[in-house]
């Protein structure tokens, strides 16, 4: 009995101490993410005003707008990403590093920017343009997600249907095509969620004709101050999301038990393989028009081309619009971006070592702690930002004034982006490697030193800069929760666009310009710390 009792003792420990461990994220997430999002349902809910909005008929339509755009652009991002991942996974040709690079950059772009270089190529927006700038998006991750399972496929097994006799396109579709279809699944569900979720595009390009769940509510919120409305709105928005996650979730695990650290190498096309790769090529050259378009509408006055916008960001703006001047603001964003980064890379760091070691001892509060992480993705930064206005007063200090606030709320989005980098890697570690470091006698922290840091580092060093790129744009919660002497670029962009004055609207592309230069040379260094099957996006 007390042979079994010891026994049950030792199996329980490493299961209880990565619990414990666990209590960092779950901390996190408890005080800035789940208390804020009760707290503004909860406000809704309790002035009785939600069942008269479910029941009405304006809001299912709002909803299956929602829901009908978000389908359309996802179904266009796989079907302009599939060429991209074939191209980056399989193929020898020159240029792929240009081509990673260019898909990378619309992921990380402040959302009002991409709306904006839409708005310069369609200048009343519509329907249209909204589902081309959410597809704009995420072409990047279909490419990642895919192209990271692809890469490690064995080409024998299509090598061997060819030889049978088999066409391409019938080798492809009963071959290939079942092997990624984990990746498939988990690019869909994470690309339909970040479309039904769009904001700063939808709100640029949609104006007062098209507006999602997302839009609604912060027009509830900030305009019309109506909370009931507001909360039904993230309840249905909430049960969606977390509707989308478990889907994507079971994806996700069959994608990541078939990753490996291993890659096959890439060959020259051949034959019809070309035609794949042209394909990828349009697709680059589609991506890079809206990008071109906005570089080329912020030099261009009704006097011709100038760089008068871009002098313009060392002042305020036409008639004293800004409370700072716009270099004031980009060293806000850069400030702010690297405190949000640093929380992230804390948070989703130990995130990330948490859920190797308890989904290792085969506990079920793994996959419970993997969902969470991903739900402030999906949940309205509108609905999140306000809950901070009216609970962050309770925390010491009255942290609604506090200049950690706008990095906590950011570092909330980057998280679940680094522990989706990260994580993958680090459950690719091949787990003899650590059982010997500590069977020589290593203690879990120098396993952790001497193991998985050395081959996770380039991955660790790829999502710090990834999430900086993220924090720098982040729009939603930003806006609501920046104070007005230390604004962002991306609010002060929002803002010069919503003031008459062709200097302001010369001042907000020539900003946009600017934060996707900085957005591209980041990704150019991303690229060359990355690893080649490591991490979702």
């Amino acid at each position: 009995m007390a042979h079994v009792g010891a026994g049950l003792k030792r199996a329980l420990s490493p299961r209880l101490a990565w619990s414990l461990a666990a209590l960092l994220p779950l901390v996190f997430l408890g005080v800035f993410f789940a208390w804020p999002v009760v707290a503004i349902v909860a406000l809704g809910v309790g002035e009785g005003g939600v069942l008269p909005v479910l029941a009405r008929a304006d809001t299912w339509d709002l909803v299956a707008f929602t829901l009908g755009q978000a389908a359309a652009a996802t179904v266009l991002a796989l079907v302009a990403g599939l060429p991209v991942a074939f191209l980056l996974a399989r193929c020898r040709v020159r240029g792929t590093g240009l081509v990673r690079a260019a898909v990378m950059v619309p992921f990380v772009l402040p959302t009002v920017v991409v709306g904006l270089a839409f708005r310069a190529l369609w200048p009343d927006g519509g329907v249209l343009p909204i589902v081309l700038a959410n597809a704009f998006f995420n072409v990047a991750v279909v490419a990642r997600t895919v192209g990271g399972l692809w890469a490690g496929v064995d080409r024998r097994a299509e090598d061997a249907a060819r030889a049978l006799g088999a066409s391409r396109v019938r080798a492809f579709t009963s071959v290939v095509l079942p092997s990624l279809a984990p990746a498939i699944g988990s690019a869909a569900s994470v690309v339909f969620l970040f479309c039904a979720t769009s904001f700063g595009a939808v709100l640029v390009l949609g104006g007062a004709r098209y507006r999602t769940v997302e839009t609604e509510i912060y027009l509830r919120t900030v305009e019309l101050f109506d909370l009931p409305g507001a909360a039904a709105l993230s309840l249905v928005q909430f049960v969606a999301v977390i509707a989308v996650l478990v889907i994507g979730g079971a994806a996700r695990r069959r994608r990541e038990r078939a990753l490996s650290l291993r890659v096959e190498p890439a060959r020259r096309p051949t034959g019809g393989e070309w035609g794949v790769v042209a394909a990828a090529w349009l697709v680059v050259a589609a991506l890079l028009t809206p990008v071109v378009g906005l570089v080329a509408r912020s030099l261009a006055t009704d006097d011709g081309w100038s760089f008068a916008g871009y002098a313009a960001l060392a002042g305020t703006g036409e008639r004293g619009t800004l409370a700072v001047s716009g270099l004031d603001a980009a060293v806000n964003s850069l400030r702010t971006a690297t405190d949000a980064t640093l929380v992230a890379l804390v948070v989703g760091i130990t995130s990330a070592v948490v859920l190797v070691g308890l989904r290792r001892h085969g506990t079920w509060f793994a996959e419970t702690l993997d969902t969470a992480l991903m739900l402030p993705l999906g949940v309205s930064a509108v609905t999140v930002g306000f809950g901070y206005l009216i609970t962050m007063d309770a925390l010491p200090g009255d942290f609604r004034t506090s200049p950690l606030l706008v990095p906590l709320a950011q570092a909330l989005v980057v998280t679940p982006l680094v522990v989706r980098i990260v994580l993958p890697v680090l459950r690719a570690v091949d787990e003899r490697l650590r059982q010997a470091a500590a069977t020589l006698g290593a203690s879990p922290w120098r396993v952790w030193r001497e193991v998985d840091l050395p081959l996770a580092a380039r991955s660790l060093l790829a999502a710090a800069g990834f999430g900086f790129v993220v924090a720098l744009g982040e729009f939603g919660a930003t806006s609501f929760l920046v104070r007005p002497d230390a604004p962002t670029l991306p609010v002060v962009i929002a803002r010069l666009m919503s003031r008459p004055g062709e200097l302001n609207s010369q001042m907000a592309y020539a900003a946009c310009a600017l934060l996707m230069v900085v957005t591209a040379v980041a990704v150019l260094v991303i690229e060359r710390l990355r690893v080649p099957s490591g991490g979702e996006f």
